[in-house]
């Protein structure tokens, strides 16, 4: 099916036709994967706007992936915003949706550096978007063959997206087998995250994710599960996770801007708890959900509402 996109992107410094913003088969970030993304949810209001859902906290992210390659972009985080807020008036979409900003090597040289002379472009491209993953219905993971790369290789903190073939390669042997989903450990054997998704499970009724330190994406989409946890009263951990935790959990979810709450069912084919929807899982989709709708007062801030 072809991916249907917004008639607008953001291209070379200004606003172009989306299908006229195009790039050249030697461009340095299409060889060797030298490049920056960040993805951004939009919901759409039918009164007339739409709630970016923590646009600056993505922003940040997005340069700071910058910093860990050592690289710059003349783009502060106050104008990458304006920018965005601008394109997405100029769009009008009237569905939720999705922001797509990458920046890249957008040079010709032969090699795969990151020196000085090797600019890092910056384009913006949106594109409607409903569920990535089902949120209405339980699904199924299995735990991968391939490891998640760690941080002495490919920073998993940072969005870049040559690293992204590791999460291709899990996500690819998953559907093959006829499942959903794939769950990458670390090298050393412990639970990362999903192919593209951070994990949560419910043990003893106690939220558990992975620690930073574990080879995953420091999610904002999980900073923000971990706040509704303590505001709910809902013990945490962050800490290490062995992998028969996942075939003993009560609840296990996966979170993120694209898959948002997606819980699941079913872990290389054992049934995770009684497989329905933990109550603890429920608790936390139905704050995310009003929240990023802009109906919660206490996180109002977080939501930048655009009238379109």
């Amino acid at each position: 099916m072809k991916q249907q996109y917004f008639p607008y992107a953001f291209f070379e410094g200004k606003v172009v036709k989306t299908e006229d913003a195009k790039i050249s088969i030697m461009t340095n970030a299409l060889q060797y994967g030298t490049g920056v993304f960040a993805g951004i949810r939009g919901y759409y209001n039918p009164k007339g706007f739409i709630n970016v859902f923590r646009i600056e906290d993505h922003f940040e992210r997005f340069l700071q992936s910058l910093q860990i390659l050592g690289v710059t972009t003349p783009y502060t985080k106050e104008k990458l915003v304006k920018t965005t807020i601008e394109l997405l008036k100029k769009n009008k979409p009237k569905t939720d949706m999705y922001i797509r900003p990458f920046t890249y090597a957008g040079s010709i040289n032969l090699s795969p550096n990151l020196q000085r002379d090797n600019s890092f472009d910056v384009a913006i491209y949106m594109l409607p978007l409903g569920e990535y993953l089902p949120v209405d219905k339980g699904i199924s993971a299995m735990v991968s063959s391939w490891r998640r790369i760690s941080d002495n290789a490919i920073p998993s903190r940072a969005k870049i997206s040559g690293s992204y073939i590791n999460s291709a390669l899990a996500r690819q042997q998953a559907t093959k087998l006829g499942f959903d989903e794939a769950i990458l450990l670390t090298e050393d054997g412990h639970v990362a995250e999903g192919s593209a998704e951070n994990l949560f499970i419910v043990r003893n009724e106690t939220l558990i994710t992975a620690d930073s330190s574990d080879d995953v994406l420091e999610g904002i989409t999980r900073r923000t599960i971990l706040k509704f946890a303590k505001d709910l009263g809902i013990p945490t951990e962050v800490r290490r996770i062995d992998r028969s935790e996942l075939y003993i959990a009560e609840e296990a979810f996966f979170s993120g801007t694209g898959v948002q709450i997606a819980w699941i069912s079913q872990i290389d084919s054992r049934v995770v708890g009684d497989g329905k929807r933990g109550k603890i899982t429920q608790k936390i989709s139905q704050l995310f959900f009003s929240t990023v709708r802009g109906n919660e007062r206490k996180y109002k801030t977080w939501c930048t509402q655009i009238t379109i």
